[in-house]
């Protein structure tokens, strides 16, 4: 019984330091911000820092800290409730930048008045649900986190002298790793998550899928190969593109990927430390699908799927850049699978053989946007250490452009 009660200290003290750790970057992402800077919103995507931060919190409100729980504001439901239909009506969405109040110091009263809270449980001993609900709530702030940079990043990047979040030194542009392909065999595959550690529902269940042969390039897309599609016309030639795409072309006007602009003839990108010269080595991003499937048709290749994506990382080692706060932006395409852009596939967002959404508002988490999307495979630069995996199943509707996305090609 005894190493029963330590086997149980222990998990609840690891997922309490797991919860501050998290709660602590959060805060650390949103320091350079001004208030102004957190509560306004730039497209109807992207929402404002202060609403990523209130509804993280809400969410340990919610679903963790129970029904004795006092609700802080009972208005903050409504408020920050994102789409979970179970627990009721919500702000639209498109709006969130007109909620002004709370505002920065309120939103930061409210994290800490649940930080105490669910101090307070675990101190207490939460149920096995409430473990399970906790660990849940800090795997979804990751994803915010993220979030929460690309939004930053999208809305300063509207202003009209594109001001720097943070400060990087500009670095050299030395050659990518040289281009190889990964050999997938023909024949049965095992994919999805193998149920050991944390994982999204839609990671699972892990099933059989049968693949014709086929190969995986070995790194992703570089800006120097995507300014070679550019050169050869690549925006204005309609044959590359598929019929959704070419009409966003149109209409749009896109000559290049999202956040690069040309000045006096030369190309130059905005980042997080305001506007920089390309660098040729880094691996191709913000593009969307319609983009990335283009480029690979004029490359005489194609995207692979994500059963063939998951199938060829398997085994690999090697991370590239994760999130950090003091850079936020790519590094240098290299052989790794997982970091600096999430990687579009050919593959609709749809669930696996066997997928049953969790009971209850947390089933709503994922199932319900197996429409319309297309699936990323990898991490990003933006995606905190710890939350990538190959079995990790990120999706974002055809055109989105202001996620840290990239490619890798398929034959």
């Amino acid at each position: 019984m005894t190493s029963v009660v330590q086997s149980r200290d222990t998990e609840r003290d690891a997922l309490g330091e797991r919860f501050r750790a998290v709660r602590s970057l959060t805060d650390r992402l949103t320091a350079p911000l001004s208030p102004e800077d957190q509560t306004a919103q730039s497209m109807p995507d992207a929402s404002p820092t202060t609403w990523h931060r209130a509804h993280t919190t809400w969410f340990y409100e919610q679903f963790v800290c129970g029904p004795e729980h006092v609700p802080f504001d009972p208005s903050f439901s409504y408020l920050f409730n994102s789409y979970y239909e179970a627990v009721g009506p919500r702000h639209p969405r498109a709006e969130r930048g007109l909620v002004t109040r709370p505002g920065v110091d309120g939103v930061g009263r409210y994290r800490q008045h649940v930080d105490a809270a669910v101090a307070a449980l675990l101190e207490a001993g939460p149920t096995e649900r409430q473990r399970e609900l906790l660990l849940l709530g800090t795997h979804h702030e990751q994803q915010h986190q993220e979030l929460l940079v690309m939004d930053v990043k999208h809305l300063l990047s509207r202003h009209p002298f594109g001001p720097a979040l943070l400060l990087r030194p500009e670095e050299d542009d030395p050659e990518p790793a040289p281009l190889s392909w990964l050999p997938v065999e023909g024949g049965l595959h095992e994919v999805g998550a193998d149920g050991r550690g944390f994982r999204w529902d839609n990671e699972g269940p892990r099933h059989t899928v049968y693949l014709e042969p086929c190969e995986v390039a070995s790194r992703t897309v570089t800006v120097g190969e995507w300014l070679a599609f550019m050169a050869d016309d690549g925006y204005a030639r309609s044959e590359l593109w598929l019929s959704d795409g070419w009409q966003r072309v149109q209409a749009e006007g896109w000559r290049s990927p999202e956040y690069w602009e040309q000045v006096d003839g030369d190309w130059r990108v905005f980042t997080t430390a305001g506007v920089r010269p390309l660098r040729r080595g880094e691996p191709a991003c913000h593009v969307s699908f319609y983009e990335a499937d283009a480029y690979a048709r004029w490359a005489g290749a194609r995207l692979p799927t994500e059963q063939e994506w998951e199938v060829a990382a398997a085994g690999r080692t090697g991370t590239g850049q994760l999130l950090d706060p003091d850079r936020l932006h790519p590094g240098l395409a290299g052989d790794q699978v997982l970091g600096d852009v999430w990687e579009w596939t050919a593959s609709a967002y749809l669930p696996y053989p066997g997928f049953r959404p969790a009971e209850g508002a947390v089933g709503e988490y994922n199932g319900k946007f197996m429409s319309d999307q297309h699936v990323l495979r990898g991490a990003s630069c933006a995606t905190p250490a710890g939350h990538e995996r190959t079995t990790y199943r990120n999706f974002y509707a055809g055109g989105a452009r202001w996620a840290f996305s990239g490619l890798r090609l398929a034959r």
